[in-house]
């Protein structure tokens, strides 16, 4: 027997869609094919099993289409499949970010151009940044896959055509070289960067979640694959805090041509190191911003070089 329960995610974005519990009957109904993957947890709650890649994968279809008038989207088998709502919260948290910069006001014009650093083959930031406040986006990653994937997405969904383009980085040692031009104007740049160091570092991270997602099952042998991700979205050389690094040092390169440069930092050691490279760069101004979803704990790290009267002065 099924139980109603209206409690709140009160640890979300006051402004995200999703600090309920999800209503599946309302799911169901905009996507059927989520029905058979349905079921009744020990507390009379519905839910799905968050472990399975194809349950999560049409939960995202379903979510997306109910809230954010996507009417197809999809992933290649393996690829990340990430949760909806955490992603929300960033784009929400960048709004306010934007709003310090236009008299506390979110800007809400398609003239907010936002660049996605390693969009993925989910393009989940650009989708959920247009259907919420109307920005524009570049979406970039260095896998030609996951790019045309993308824009199988976009194809499918005429409000994306002329509001999200791509553009494939065929340097993989470089972030915004070759990305960002001398014309380029960009509110914001974001990144979830891939976090792990090594393969064998992914693996037994995803073996931990499976355990804690069905502790009375076996491990699986390759437990990456339970929940998505090619290489390049897990982990790189000098994992997180080298990717951040990196980032930070090429921003210094653009500081009249972003507002606020952004990334997600995972690891809260990594913290000190990053303040500390912000400050060799001389960024006029660093946030933090504390964000959870459940039992995950995680921040933004943004960053301008821009003083806050430059700042007031940007033109959306």
């Amino acid at each position: 027997m099924k139980t109603k329960d209206n409690s709140e995610k009160s640890n979300l974005h006051p402004r995200n869609l999703h600090r309920n519990r999800y209503d599946f009957e309302l799911l169901i109904s905009n996507c059927p094919e989520l029905k058979s993957y349905v079921t009744i947890n020990k507390f009379g709650f519905e839910t799905i099993d968050f472990a399975n890649p194809g349950a999560v994968k049409v939960l995202n279809k379903a979510l997306l289409k109910t809230y954010y008038h996507i009417d197809f989207w999809n992933i290649p088998p393996n690829y990340l499949c990430p949760p909806i709502p955490g992603r929300a919260d960033y784009i929400h948290y960048i709004a306010d970010l934007l709003a310090i910069s236009n008299n506390g006001i979110i800007p809400s014009e398609s003239t907010v151009l936002g660049l996605d650093i390693g969009t993925g083959a989910n393009l989940i930031y650009p989708i959920l940044g247009n259907a919420v406040y109307n920005w524009s986006f570049v979406g970039t990653d260095i896998d030609q896959k996951a790019i045309e994937n993308c824009s199988k997405v976009i194809e499918a969904n005429p409000q994306l055509i002329d509001s999200i383009s791509l553009q494939q980085q065929t340097e993989p040692r470089f972030i915004f070289k070759n990305i960002i031009t001398p014309e380029d104007r960009f509110a914001f740049t974001m990144c979830n960067p891939p976090f792990h160091a090594s393969a064998e570092e992914a693996n037994k991270s995803a073996s931990r979640k499976i355990s804690n997602l069905n502790p009375r099952e076996k491990r699986n042998t390759n437990p990456v694959l339970n929940f998505g991700g090619q290489n390049a979205e897990l982990w790189c050389n000098g994992g997180e805090i080298g990717f951040v690094t990196q980032m930070i040092y090429e921003s210094a390169k653009y500081t009249s041509q972003v507002l606020w440069f952004t990334t997600l930092v995972s690891k809260k050691e990594n913290l000190s190191s990053i303040y500390k490279t912000l400050k060799k760069v001389n960024a006029a101004s660093v946030k933090t911003i504390e964000m959870s979803q459940g039992q995950k704990n995680s921040r933004i790290v943004a960053w301008s070089f821009l003083s806050e009267s430059e700042g007031k002065n940007w033109k959306f």
